[in-house]
């Protein structure tokens, strides 16, 4: 049975060898399938395998559509098992209450209390082990308005699972989330009239802006004794090309942990219409991220995220440019950004060919 690898279950067994297009041996016939195996396929851009049928004697399609089916009420049932979604919505409220303490607090002092952040954020990630749909997760909390509270607590939270899938240990995934939690601590010293201005900045006041970096790195100094977490926020803004501020270091000079919470920071501020983004759409938002992976955002990072979210929008409601409503049931080998989508009608569009349909919205 040949099967695109974003339908793989775990628990499909392969039929055949299965090879990369260079010619290296990937994973052997007989593999019962895993998470991490469907990373390892993508990571070596395998898009077709040959797997065991999962249920004796139905056809190709029948087997299409049991697959679908499988994924829709997977997802209705993790959602079952995650922390209630008001539950969330509750922590999210505190965390940014807590947030707005640290800001208000640096403002007025220059520092803040350490232990409040502490006690703020990690009540917020505990528990994100089993939250296993991000894409959901990340929309819901999307529902508040977005302010520099709300975004610095997402890009924590992102920041948190980017750095639990490229292996980091628990005790080093919090730090990397405190540092997405705190990295634009240093805006609480910008003009108000800066921040919340939206015609184009002056020269001036772009190099304000931009201070924010120092500021923030000074802030957590006086602070707190993790020089790391400070470094983040001094480093979030500088790219591999040497593009970025505030010192336009290059690739070998930013700190592994800055390289996460920039493709963090980068991805969250694209939702809310940030960093240049004209049309927010998860979907496209990624195609973006994917672009600045090479030259400007470390590869594995980006490529951590793809992997990962990329098989949350299968079986997630979209609203078409046409008007129609209809489901994800798989990324498309051609343009993995350009899914085939099930609308009401029961008909498939398929977008890598229908070049003038595009995915508005996503819906939750």
């Amino acid at each position: 049975m040949r099967i695109h690898i974003m339908n793989l279950q775990d628990g499909d067994r392969l039929t055949a060898d299965t090879f990369s297009d260079a010619g290296l041996h990937i994973l052997g016939k007989g593999t019962v399938i895993r998470s991490e195996d469907i990373a390892l396929l993508m990571q070596h851009r395998v898009d077709y395998v040959e797997i065991e049928l999962r249920e004796e004697g139905i056809t190709e399609a029948e087997f299409f559509a049991a697959s679908l089916k499988h994924a829709s009420e997977s997802s209705s049932a993790d959602h079952k098992e995650q922390r209630p979604e008001e539950e969330m919505k509750s922590q999210l409220l505190q965390t940014v209450h807590n947030y707005q303490n640290a800001f208000l607090e640096a403002l007025t002092v220059g520092k803040f209390n350490a232990t409040m952040v502490d006690d703020a954020l990690q009540p917020m990630v505990e528990g994100l082990d089993d939250q296993k749909d991000v894409v959901h997760l990340l929309m819901m909390l999307e529902r508040d308005d977005v302010n520099n509270y709300t975004h610095s607590i997402q890009v924590g939270l992102l920041s948190f699972y980017i750095a639990s899938w490229l292996g980091y240990s628990q005790k080093e995934c919090y730090k990397i989330s405190r540092g997405g939690y705190l990295h634009d601590i240093g805006k609480c010293k910008v003009s108000l009239r800066i921040r919340n201005k939206t015609e184009p900045l002056t020269e001036e006041e772009q190099l304000e802006l931009q201070r924010h970096t120092i500021y923030g790195h000074e802030i957590i100094k006086n602070s707190m004794t993790d020089e790391v977490t400070a470094l983040v926020a001094l480093q979030h803004h500088e790219r591999e090309d040497g593009s970025g501020y505030p010192m336009q270091i290059g690739k070998g000079e930013i700190h592994p942990y800055t390289q996460i919470v920039s493709v963090a920071d980068i991805y969250i501020g694209m939702r809310s219409g940030k960093h240049g983004a004209s049309n927010p759409n998860l979907i496209n938002n990624l195609r973006d991220i994917y672009a600045m992976g090479f030259g400007k955002l470390n590869e594995k990072v980006v490529q951590a995220l793809m992997q990962h979210l990329l098989p949350n929008f299968i079986g997630k409601q979209v609203l078409l440019s046409n008007g129609e409503k209809g489901v994800i049931v798989m990324n498309n080998a051609s343009d993995i950004f350009k899914p085939l989508i099930r609308v009401e009608s029961e008909q498939y569009r398929d977008l890598s060919k229908e070049r003038t349909l595009s995915i508005n919205e996503l819906l939750i």
